[in-house]
């Protein structure tokens, strides 16, 4: 019995060593790599040839989610319509969003959802750390997702793989914070940039929207690694653009009232995309389990691809057909639909996708499936621009409007509105038409709609949602940096305290000794009962009658402001701001901990601004 016991036993101290070993041996290595590097190579090299790397890896990924993806959509729904009359649509999000969820929680442990927001709030406020496991978790949950009719798109999973790629990597590299937030923008970078063939909108979309700050020197790091995303893209599938738009039509400034209206109309458009999707996920959050929202946002998914089955996935190829002058044939999807040929109808249908594609997004996101909004405020944008120009052309007023440039200027404007990024809108829609025609209608509605939209919601839709799960972000570059000092780091503790049934002569003997003029009246408990100063007792202190009878508890009082120990450090800004003085005490739950002073966070922050100059 012994001996059949301790042979796997020595067998599994033999593995055990043996990967020991492996992960030495591996560290070993970076850690040479490293020292070489600090030998032979500036910081500025080093994040160039890491920017190429991250690139290449975003690309490679991108490619690899975007090929599952249509595998799984071809494999789904070829010769599906006349067989199986559209019935399969109703089962296919509930098992895709079921397969996405269990596999996020039970194997991942990495539940899907938005990405974009985590990002942000991973590089505000955990030190640009995202978690390894999302390098590669969002690529089979999304793919789960979208492959399965989920009403979301790519680009956000592709976002937090590249972004994770580039924070692990800087994490590997022992880079700082500063550093790894660059990289996380270069991840960033190439992942839209192999989507979409678009590595200037890419670039811009990263700092835009991810980064805070940008410098020349971060610039090009940015530029690297888009391009290398948009190369690694191309090498493995060719040139094949997302979007097939073939503009023959010449811009016509005689348009421009119409494109004024329309930037009004995505403005507006966009304001409802934002509120239907933060409703909806609020309403389904409502719901009492996590098997209960899996149930009722695939049902209620699945009859709406039913339906309308141009919501189903990212729905590019409407965009496409609807280009290409096919109107007619998303109306032969639909059971309902497809044996009527009225134009009329193709107003009705469209504009119920554009009511419903929010309403879509936010089921599948909220019931449990992996994607994003970045491609539904995309699609919507396009079927609104081909609505307006149909629409107008149809009733035959005026001169004709070209569709496909209102379909893209749209598909600008609204982005723009939603995701408050009217710079990454314009130069992406601009690289992917393949040249710079439409720039002015673009700049123009992009423009309008932007304004439109922020006159009425101050947050993009990404800001929204982590302010609504109560995480908010630094609105500038102070509050970001005050944001990082944790009020623990800087409490002062050599206050002396004094007990409140202690006599005023041994708060004079305390005074003796202690070099600041600020009492705690702590009890036994050491809760904080109120505070004393020297100016409280100066012109009492030499009466000896009033030294042995009176107590400290008559003569404390509170103090103007009390900061707790769970509060940041703008919160506390604001206690000092609105209070007038220059130390408060801390508590935490009532027990006392000790003093925060003005000079002490002006102090920590002037090091720290000190510290990001260098790095």
């Amino acid at each position: 019995m012994s001996y059949s016991f301790h042979i796997p036993k020595a067998i599994f101290y033999f593995v055990f060593q043996l990967i020991l070993q492996k992960i030495l041996a591996k560290n070993d290595l970076i850690t040479r790599l490293l020292i070489w590097r600090l030998r032979h190579m500036s910081n500025q090299s080093f994040i160039l040839i890491l920017s190429g790397i991250i690139g290449v890896l975003s690309g490679l990924a991108a490619v690899l989610l975007k090929e599952v993806v249509h595998f799984i959509q071809l494999f789904l729904t070829e010769g599906f319509y006349v067989e199986y009359a559209n019935f399969m649509y109703i089962i296919y999000p509930i098992v895709g969003i079921s397969a996405a969820y269990l596999l996020g929680k039970y194997v991942f442990k990495d539940v899907g959802g938005h990405g974009i927001p985590d990002v942000l709030f991973n590089i505000s406020k955990m030190q640009s750390i995202i978690p390894r496991v999302k390098t590669y978790s969002r690529i089979f949950t999304s793919a789960l997702t979208v492959g399965f009719g989920g009403s979301v798109g790519l680009e956000a999973p592709m976002l937090v793989t590249g972004s994770a790629i580039g924070s692990n990597m800087g994490l590997l590299m022992h880079l700082n914070a500063k550093k790894r937030t660059l990289l996380i923008g270069c991840g960033a970078a190439g992942a839209i940039s192999a989507i979409f063939g678009a590595p200037i909108g890419a670039v811009i979309f990263a700092i835009e929207v991810i980064l805070m700050e940008i410098s020349t020197a971060s610039f090009i790091p940015l530029l690297i690694a888009s391009v290398m995303g948009s190369l690694t893209s191309m090498l493995l599938i060719g040139e094949e653009a997302t979007f097939n738009f073939n503009l023959q039509d010449q811009f016509i400034a005689a348009h421009m009232p119409y494109y004024l209206l329309l930037g009004m109309v995505c403005g507006v458009v966009s304001l409802y995309f934002s509120r239907a999707v933060l409703r909806t996920e609020k309403i389904m959050e409502g719901l009492e389990s996590q098997m209960i929202r899996i149930l009722y946002g695939g049902a209620f998914l699945g009859f709406m691809l039913f339906f309308f089955p141009p919501i189903y996935g990212e729905g590019y190829d409407t965009l496409n057909m609807l280009i290409d002058g096919n109107a007619n044939q998303i109306l032969e999807k639909s059971p309902f639909f497809s044996a009527i040929e009225n134009p009329y109808l193709i107003l009705i249908f469209l504009g119920m996708i554009i009511l419903l594609k929010p309403i879509a997004s936010a089921l599948t996101l909220s019931a449990g499936g992996s994607g994003g909004i970045f491609a539904p405020s995309l699609y919507v944008g396009g079927i609104l621009g081909f609505l307006f120009a149909y629409s107008k052309n149809l009733f035959g007023f005026h001169i004709p409007l070209p569709l496909a440039h209102f379909t893209l200027v749209a598909m600008c404007g609204v982005m723009a509105g939603v995701q408050h990024a009217p710079l990454s809108a314009i130069f992406l829609i601009a690289e992917i038409t393949g040249g710079y025609e439409l720039f002015v209608p673009l700049m123009f509605v992009s423009a309008i709609s932007y304004i439109t939209t922020t006159y009425y919601q101050k947050d993009s839709i990404y800001v929204k949602q982590l302010k609504d799960k109560g995480r908010q972000l630094p609105e500038s570059k102070d509050q970001e940096l005050l944001d990082m000092i944790d009020i623990s780091h800087v409490i002062e503790r050599d206050l002396l305290p004094i007990h409140p049934d202690a006599y005023l002569k041994d708060l004079i003997d305390l005074v003796k000794i202690s070099k600041r003029n600020i009492f705690p009246v702590v009890d036994e408990n050491k809760e904080l009962r109120g505070i004393i100063t020297l100016d409280d007792i100066r012109d009492i202190m030499f009466d000896s009658e009033k030294q042995s009878t009176q107590r400290i508890g008559s003569l404390m009082h509170s103090p103007p402001e009390i900061l707790l120990s769970t509060e940041n450090m703008q919160k506390a800004m604001d206690k000092f701001e609105k209070s007038g003085a220059w130390n408060l005490p801390v508590v935490d739950d009532g027990v006392y901990l000790g003093f925060v002073s003005k000079s002490r966070i002006f102090n920590s922050y002037r090091k720290r601004l000190i510290r990001q100059k260098q790095d």
